[in-house]
């Protein structure tokens, strides 16, 4: 049996099959051969070995990877996707064999096995679904109710809704549709961004499939069989972005280690047995670690215990201590070992580990679907992560819904970690998706993450100026083409700027520099253009102003977050909440004490002392990912430096703009997170859809479709979709009759 393989004018693999589950094995594949470097360290990272060949920046994720059991909750959501749908299951096989085929071909194109020694490994069947885990196993930020617990600790419970905002470390998207009425074609348009870390490769991948089933095109993730998240199968088209729902618990474990092994403390006030094992973490270069996995019945422990794991891991549990907590030792914010032999511990509960459901039964009837009542029914069955979903078909139907498994627990769970041993922070059933209907709106429906749809579902959602510019654009002109989809994708007006601004325009008795400065300011048309020298002077002044409120004595408990594990961090650090929320803090009526006023006051004057010269594109500038290991080599200029991007180039955009290319307020002007695709799907004719990645299709640096997109990325440009088999150039037929795989699946 053979499948073929064409490539349009941007490298971009369009594969045709006899079978579904020949055009996986096909999917596969291709994307060995295109992204093999990327596909094993996504499958390192999976397992939680990533850093015995990248090194100790990579060993933090590593032992939260094996703490969390994300290959081993994979391991266990195949074995129920067997059960559960055995046709499925063996489709994402097919999907496995394709990459095994395909690793030491794409092995041999990409420099970084040499580099490294690496040779790729097995895929195992469940390791798709590992890879889908570990890319979206932070997706609903449950460590910020770690920075919310110290909040609250320290500020008081107000401070959640002052520090309740997204930031760069969470996944957002904009997505809009126009329904056929607002249309000259009069079929639907879908189209938007999502917003990822950047990476080099990217983390979608544009492709198509076609086999006498469907034939679809869209954006797969590496190392995931079909296309899960944005696709157009020629009748009905689909998007997403993340609702920002909260679907993950923390839960404070009391543990205790006895001679048969740990023990926890339960709601019903008595001890239960812990699962526990231990693994060794290898890290390249240096000595290996032996750590220790703990499982209580809420979940895995990823931080704290006995001795062993860490002794002290954050703060003590809201609410009044428990009586015996005056045998503890340890800080103000911190529990180590009690005289008794507890210790505390964070444990994680997280759906797939409960269910044992990744909400891969979803993947083959999304693109198998027809019309949005398919598209629906499938959607009923996803699962992680929580989305909100646009779709449109060519009968004119429209959807706009959240799909994805969000518990049912107290309210409680959702804002901090709650204590195990006290009963009511159990799980209940799962909530019901909320639905809209567009044709209410005007014929428009727009998600960026805002409160909206979503709304019950979550805690922190981004500003709602991203939405709010979407809807004012489109409801600019009566009807929309495809063809002016694009300047909505690249718009940089800075909604958020207004709070800033006003407290500028406040103030009094400046010096003639900071008065000039204060004016040109008020003048700016708030577009952070990245020729607009007036944009890098808001962004420093921002800056400055960030600092300056970070620095105050009354938040000086917020800097130094206690000793979680370094991959949980991030959402803990003081500078940045304070500047992705700074819109919040200065509008709030007061802010325990602080002068905001001399604040601002003192940033414009630092500002005007030395103003920014150069435009805003100077210092935002795009900073891609790279997987690679650390410099080994004596000569500094034999090997790029650890994950230093190939090219930086300069931006326009901001993190609340609809280009949303996300600076650190007050910590960089450099961009890590920002549009990883953009798309435009035409319901009326999907040959003048178009599409774009910030890189290339192929995964290789210097070959000749690695970085072709940027250019047009960068301009705000889109490649058309080319569906035409006859416009597409053909590479050689494979034979796909292998011989019979021995591997098992041990």
């Amino acid at each position: 049996m053979t499948t073929e393989t064409y490539r349009d004018a941007w490298g971009i693999p369009h594969l045709r099959a006899s079978s579904a589950r020949e055009l996986a094995r096909a999917q596969g594949r291709v994307t060995a051969h295109d992204r093999a470097w990327q596909l094993e360290v996504e499958r390192h990272r999976s397992q939680g070995t990533a850093a015995s060949f990248l090194g100790a920046e990579s060993l933090s994720w590593d032992v939260f990877a094996r703490r969390a059991r994300l290959d081993d909750t994979a391991r266990r959501c195949f074995a129920a996707l067997e059960r559960r749908d055995p046709e499925t299951a063996d489709w994402v096989r097919a999907y496995v064999e394709g990459v095994n085929e395909g690793l030491p071909a794409g092995a041999r194109r990409a420099p970084e096995f040499a580099r490294t020694g690496l040779t790729p490994g097995d895929w195992r069947p469940w390791t798709p679904l590992g890879v889908w885990l570990a890319t979206h196993i932070l997706f609903a930020g449950f460590p910020a109710k770690l920075w919310r617990e110290q909040a609250i600790r320290h500020l008081g419970p107000d401070a959640v809704g002052l520090f309740a905002t997204d930031g760069p470390r969470t996944a957002g998207s904009n997505g809009w549709m126009v329904t056929g009425d607002r249309t000259t074609t009069g079929r639907a348009l879908i189209a938007g961004d999502p917003h990822r870390f950047i990476e080099d490769p990217g983390v979608y991948q544009q492709i198509r499939l076609s086999c006498p089933e469907f034939d679809v095109v869209g954006l797969a993730v590496p190392g995931v069989p079909g296309i899960a998240h944005f696709g157009h199968t020629g009748t009905v088209a689909w998007a997403i972005t993340n609702a920002m729902a909260d679907y993950q618990d923390l839960y404070r474990e009391r543990l205790r280690r006895t001679g048969a092994g740990i023990e926890c403390l339960g709601p019903d006030g008595t001890w239960h047995r812990a699962a526990r094992h231990t693994e060794t973490v290898r890290t390249a270069g240096e000595p290996p670690l032996e750590i220790e996995l703990i499982e209580t019945p809420r979940g895995p422990v990823i931080a704290g215990g006995p001795e062993g794991l860490e002794a002290t891991i954050g703060n003590a549990p809201q609410g009044p201590p428990a009586p015996d907590d005056e045998s503890r030792t340890g800080g103000a914010d911190g529990y180590g070992t009690g005289a008794d032999g507890e210790a505390e511990a964070l444990a994680l509960r997280y759906p797939p580990r409960v269910t044992e459901d990744l909400g891969f039964s979803a993947l083959l009837p999304l693109l198998r679907s027809r019309t949005v009542a398919d598209l629906d029914r499938a959607l009923d069955t996803w699962a992680e992560p929580v989305n909100v979903v646009h779709a449109a078909d060519t009968t004119g139907r429209t959807l706009h819904r959240v799909a994805g498994h969000v518990p049912t627990r107290a309210e409680a769970n959702r804002i901090h970690p709650v204590p195990a041993w006290e009963p009511g922070h159990e799980w209940h059933g799962t909530h019901e998706t909320p639905y809209a209907d567009p044709a209410e709106e005007d014929g428009i429906a727009v998600m960026a993450n805002a409160r909206g749809l979503a709304a019950p579902l979550g805690v922190e959602f981004a500003p709602p100026h991203r939405a709010a510019r979407i809807r004012a654009l489109l409801d600019a002109r009566p009807t929309w083409s495809a063809d002016g989809m694009a300047a909505i994708h690249t718009d940089t007006h800075l909604g958020s700027a207004a709070a800033l601004l006003d407290h500028l325009a406040a103030l009094t008795g400046l010096t003639p520099a900071a008065a000039g400065l204060r004016e040109r300011l008020l003048a700016w048309d708030r577009r952070m253009e990245a020729d607009s020298a007036d944009a890098a002077a808001f962004a420093a002044v921002r800056s400055a102003v960030v600092r300056r409120l970070a620095a105050h004595p009354v938040l000086a408990p917020l800097t130094e977050p206690p000793a979680y594990p370094d991959v949980l961090l991030p959402w803990l650090a003081l500078v940045p909440r304070i500047g992705f929320a700074l819109e919040h803090l200065l509008r709030t009526e007061e802010l325990y004490g602080i002068d905001r006023a001399a604040a601002v006051r003192g940033a414009l004057e630092e500002v005007a002392a030395a103003p920014p010269t150069t435009p805003w594109s100077a210092t935002h500038r795009l900073t891609a990912w790279r997987a690679l290991p650390p410099n080994r080599d004596p000569d500094p200029a034999a090997q790029p430096a650890p994950h230093a991007p190939a090219l930086e180039p300069g931006l326009g955009g901001d993190h609340d703009c609809v280009l949303c290319t996300s600076a650190v307020p007050g910590l960089t002007d450099r961009s890590v997170r920002g549009p990883a695709a953009r798309y435009v799907w035409d319901l009326a004719d999907r040959d003048n859809s178009r599409w774009v990645v910030p890189f290339g299709a192929d995964g290789v640096p210097g070959a000749a479709h690695h970085s072709d997109q940027l250019p047009l990325w960068l301009a705000g440009e889109l490649a058309p979709v080319v569906t035409d088999w006859a416009q597409l150039t053909p590479e050689a037929p494979t034979d796909t009759t292998f011989p019979a795989s021995e591997e098992t699946d041990d």
